[in-house]
This record gives structure tokens, sequence and C-alpha cells, in this order.
């Protein structure tokens, strides 16, 4: 009887083991699959959308390398005015 408890308890321990252990996933497969669910979760802007703020960006260099050019000639001058 002993060795029939011993054996129902050995069983029972095994199953538990064999329940608690998960499959391995493969990592690519699971980022694969979470960067799809978030790709379809962006809002991709209209090319109208695009173009404008690509020239308001482009506008915004201008003035600034305009400024910073303005900028280096003055200071140019005065260090000629210095020397």
């Amino acid at each position: 009887m002993a060795d029939k408890e011993k054996n129902e308890l050995k069983n029972e321990k095994n199953t538990k083991v064999k329940k608690e252990k998960k499959p391995k996933e493969n990592k690519i497969g699971k980022k694969t699959r979470e960067l799809s669910s978030e790709l379809k979760k962006v809002t991709w802007p209209s090319f109208k959308d695009v173009v404008k703020k690509t020239g308001v960006v482009l506008a915004v260099v201008a003035i600034f390398a305009v400024v910073i050019f303005g900028i280096d000639m003055l200071l140019g001058f005065l260090r000629n005015l210095l020397a």
C-alpha cells in the first residue's frame, strides 16, 4: 500500500511540473507580432500634410542660416577693426 501511495505522489508531482512549464516562444516571432500590432495603431499623415510641414522646416532652417551668417559677418567685421 505504501508503494502505491508513493507512486501516486510521484505522479502528482510530475503532472504539476509539466503543467507549470510553458513552451518557449520564438522571440523573433513574438517581436514581429508586437511590431505588426503597433503599426496597425499608427495614423499616417497625408501627403499634403507632409509637404506643408517639410516646407515649414526648410523655411525655419533658411531663416536661421541667414541669421547665423549675419552674426558671423558682423563678428568678422568687428575682429578686422580690432586687428
